[in-house]
């Protein structure tokens, strides 16, 4: 399949941007607020329109960016980051909808960034939003000064007026063979994707250690924004790459602070999205870093991995920055073995993310872990680890007796397994943990957690 069109919304922060994304790409996939400045780097979404498959990229809102003079250094280097996010998005794109705000009126800020739109050369369609009633229809008519032939009332909320908006963008779009050209019944439906399903993998830990310098320098371009600040990324970042025959999608989430922490509303929505990526992945990689060590919150986010079943590879960033030698890499190790016990599974990755160190060996571990979380023994093999067992040896608290009879695979994603034993209700922990240990020896499960479920054997 060839490169997919792309659709590029910008506009001023709290014009609706966001939620005309999610109605066109079919689902919340990015943080929609009362509050502006949800949005800072570029999202991308597929979605198909009777037929037509493209590609949707949300943008940060362009009033800080637009604006010189911005209150603090932060602020500014923010506000620099979204308008180079804005400009790489415009680039790509094959059409522009500029949204505005039918409430508020046309504003000088619009006419400023359509002003600068033009010199792009790109195709120009105005979505003049929240556009909820017919009134507001009529006063969205001032909007006809930015020159912009192409005018669509829209309420993206609600869905209307989104139609035709995507009937006039898509109509040089071409579709796909054999597709059902028809209206579909819904208003928007997200595309499929085509192929193998790609490796999820989300990128987590605590601000500020180097999440989307990774992203950066796996993708070797400026998908998120990177500035010393804490909390700069706020929405999660879905990117692409191909690795040795293997499609990686790559899911930047935001910093992960404990819950007292977290005392803005955009930062808290942060929080629970980045939890809700991680849970859709397949692979988290957990980054900690070298120069800060191993601490309390590393170890709350590892749990929230552990917890999720979500196959874990620890990723021990700037270690550019410690003195390169075995005895510091065996220190770091022995430390976060015994802080993260229960990620004993988990394999250590050491990286400069800034310098691209080690990067190769990181990928090597995603797509290994990835395989691993998908293995399935053979029946026979299980067959023949169960009869090979010395289950007796297992500790059983409490003097009873407890015998394995069968042992099934159940799932894959994470691997999920059946044992039958000769009593009702879960054993002791310890017998569990004896069980999972014994697989892991005998088969390939690298990084990937393991679920088993006890039943009585009749």
């Amino acid at each position: 399949m060839g490169k997919l069109p792309r659709l590029a919304i910008v506009g001023r922060p709290n014009t609706g941007k966001s939620t005309l994304f999610n109605r066109i790409v079919g689902r919340r996939r990015a943080l929609v607020s009362a509050q502006p400045g949800m949005t800072r780097d570029r999202l991308y979404g597929q979605a198909e329109w009777l037929g037509k498959a493209f590609e949707v990229i949300d943008t940060g809102g362009l009033m800080e960016a637009l604006d010189p003079s911005p209150d603090s250094r932060a602020a500014g280097e923010i506000a620099a980051g979204i308008l180079r996010q804005a400009r790489a998005a415009i680039d790509e794109a094959d059409q522009v909808i500029v949204v505005v705000d039918a409430r508020q009126g046309l504003l000088p800020l619009d006419e400023e960034l359509v002003r600068r739109l033009r010199r792009t050369g790109k195709p120009l369609t105005l979505a003049v939003n929240k556009a909820d009633s017919g009134r507001q229809e009529v006063l969205g008519s001032e909007f006809h000064r930015l020159g912009i032939a192409d005018i669509f009332p829209t309420s993206a909320e609600h869905g209307r007026g989104v139609d035709d908006l995507l009937d006039h963008v898509t109509s040089a779009f071409v579709a796909a063979p054999g597709a059902h050209t028809d209206a579909p019944e819904t208003s928007i439906e997200a595309g499929d994707g085509l192929g193998e399903s790609p490796i999820e993998v989300a990128i987590i830990g605590r601000p500020n250690v180097g999440k989307s310098t990774l992203l950066n320098r796996l993708l070797d371009e400026e998908r998120s924004i990177v500035t010393p600040i804490p909390g700069t990324t706020r929405d999660a970042i879905d990117a692409e790459l191909e690795y040795d025959g293997h499609r990686i999608r790559l899911i930047d989430t935001a910093g992960i602070r404990r819950k007292g922490k977290t005392h803005e509303h955009q930062e808290k929505l942060s929080v629970i999205q980045a939890r809700k990526h991680l849970e859709r992945s397949d692979v988290a990689l957990l980054l900690i870093d070298a120069i800060e060590g191993v601490t309390n919150l590393d170890a709350n986010i590892g749990g929230y991995a552990y917890e999720s079943n979500r196959s874990v590879i620890i990723v021990v960033n700037k270690w550019d920055a410690v003195p390169n030698n075995q005895e510091a890499a065996a220190e770091f190790t022995k430390v976060v073995r015994e802080t993260m016990k229960y990620l004993d599974f988990s394999p250590l990755v050491f990286i400069s993310a800034i310098k691209g160190q080690r990067l190769r060996k990181l990928l090597d571990a995603i797509v290994q872990v990835a395989a691993a979380r998908r293995y399935r023994v053979p029946t026979a093999e299980m067959n023949r680890f169960v009869q090979r067992l010395d289950f007796e040896r297992a500790p059983t608290p409490g003097g009873k007796s407890l015998r394995l009879y069968y042992l099934t695979q159940a799932a894959v994603s994470p691997p999920t397994f059946v044992a039958f034993i000769n009593r009702a209700g879960s054993p002791h922990f310890s017998v569990e943990r004896f069980l999972k240990n014994r697989i892991r020896e005998h088969f390939p499960f690298l990084g990937t957690p393991l679920v088993v479920k006890w039943r009585r054997s009749r």
